[in-house]
């Protein structure tokens, strides 16, 4: 896939560099910091001690005293992607991300391990994305809770779950859908008090009998656009909850102006309902495609009966939907909602890091240009989430970045043969991308149970 020699001057071949400073030359930029798409050629960026300390043309640096200098030949920099709906397992997925140029990621399902995860990478001492983690998933009983959700049902419930997750050292809450109400409005309102964000399902109150075919949702679509989520997830659960699941064109466009009007932005992960459909559409081939040795091996088992029922479907199952889902992601771009990508990588066969190219070209399918669908994953992502100024390429940011050998505004598949990419201060050529791709695949099944365990513990959970 990689198959464009990048030459490297100072630089080894296959050496990952943590430079005090790095010069990159003779590219195109791509700074993703405007409205529009703007490639500027013949572009440097100076990076020192992980942070962009200079753009400008090749003739503003003709010389950095002390700097590592790489020579872009000409090839196009964009800011390091960013996936903001991920499940991290293990630390060896980690890796993963990097290798596909994704260098900061929004964990959706948290638990202890992720902070200390998290304080990591920071620290230089494991290497992965940028990582930003929600605590753990607050629900109530109903047909979607799942093992690892802390159920809470009354608003006293719900505030300590929230006061927990605060002690614990988590700042962002993810809620589900089926949170009574009681419970959901007091997670709003904790967590407003301790200044943590909310993103997640839109919750709908507890499921009675007869919702939604026969009585509408306890708590209605539209109740919650103005309540300050940062983020809605899926829109397979937008359509559900928002048009009681009907594939009506007309409908959608007036529920996303409903969306664009309250200012909040959407998380498609299209990915998540598409590979669902593949599945079944190869009998379950796609489950061995290559790169799913990098899927957790503890999670691959818990999900086989999730695998064999998809295997069984019918052949087409799911495609009109699927369909619907990326066209309703156009509609929402025209209507100006905001978009973030995410892809759900970590569950079902969503492979870490490649799985968020696959989120993208789902996008352009469904309508967005490839500039739209990039500023989903960069710009978009970095205004929307408190990533430290991550997504664009601008002095005194981050200096996460990706060196690509074609212009991806003319065609997505660029993204997919990476020249390099510069994470947490490193320089990761090609060789050293491989490598990344490599450890990504010796995830530990005796780590994973255990922190997992010891994470349902901390949270009060049994799988009693």
């Amino acid at each position: 896939m990689l198959r464009f020699l990048l030459v490297l001057v100072c630089l080894l071949p296959g050496i990952s560099a943590a430079a005090d400073s790095l010069l990159i030359k003779n590219i195109h930029l791509l700074a993703m910091t405007g409205p529009e798409a703007e490639v500027l050629p013949g572009y440097s960026v100076w990076i020192g001690q992980g942070v962009i300390r200079g753009v400008g043309p090749d003739s503003q640096f003709s010389a950095v005293p002390g700097a590592e200098v790489i020579d872009g030949q000409g090839q196009y920099l964009l800011p390091g992607l960013i996936d903001v709906h991920v499940h991290v397992w293990d630390k060896a997925e980690l890796p993963a991300y990097l290798s596909y140029g994704v260098t900061a990621v929004r964990n959706a399902s948290g638990m202890p391990f992720h902070l200390d995860y998290a304080r990591a990478i920071s620290a230089g001492e494991l290497t992965g994305p940028f990582l930003l983690t929600t605590g753990p998933i607050l629900n109530s009983p109903g047909p979607n809770q799942q093992a690892n959700h802390k159920l809470v049902i009354t608003a006293d419930e719900a505030v300590a779950a929230v006061r927990d997750q605060y002690q614990q050292g988590f700042r962002h809450i993810k809620v589900y859908s089926n949170l009574s109400r009681v419970a959901y409005e007091a997670i709003l309102a904790e967590a407003a008090e301790l200044g943590m964000t909310v993103m997640g399902h839109s919750p709908e109150g507890l499921r009675d009998e007869g919702i939604p075919t026969e009585k509408p949702f306890n708590i209605a679509f539209e109740e919650i656009l103005d309540d300050g989520l940062v983020t809605l997830e899926h829109m397979e659960t937008i359509v559900w909850h928002g048009l009681y699941d009907a594939l009506d064109e007309d409908r959608l466009r007036a529920l996303a102006r409903a969306i664009a009007a309250q200012g909040n932005a959407v998380t498609p992960t299209l990915l998540a309902h598409h590979n669902l459909a593949e599945v079944a559409r190869t009998q379950g081939a796609y489950l061995q495609r290559p790169g799913t040795e990098m899927l957790n091996p503890f999670i691959a088992a818990l999900e086989q009966p999730l695998y064999d029922f998809w295997s069984s479907q019918p052949v087409g199952s799911r495609h009109e939907q699927d369909v619907f889902y990326q066209q309703a992601t156009r509609m929402m771009q025209e209507e100006g909602v905001m978009l973030l990508a995410g892809s759900d990588a970590g569950i079902f066969t969503n492979i870490p890091g490649e799985s968020l190219l696959d989120e993208l070209d789902l996008m352009v399918a469904g309508g967005l240009t490839p500039f739209q669908a990039i500023q989903t994953a960069t710009a978009n992502a970095g205004w929307r989430l408190p990533l430290e100024g991550r997504g664009v390429i601008r002095e005194g940011h981050p200096a996460d970045l990706i060196l690509v050998e074609h212009n991806p505004l003319d065609d997505l598949r660029a993204l997919r043969t990476l020249s390099g990419v510069v994470a947490q201060g490193h320089w990761y050529d090609r060789d050293g991308l491989a490598d990344l791709r490599a450890q990504a695949s010796q995830t530990s099944v005796e780590r994973t149970q255990t922190q997992l365990m010891e994470g349902l513990a901390a949270q009060g959970t049994t799988l009693e």
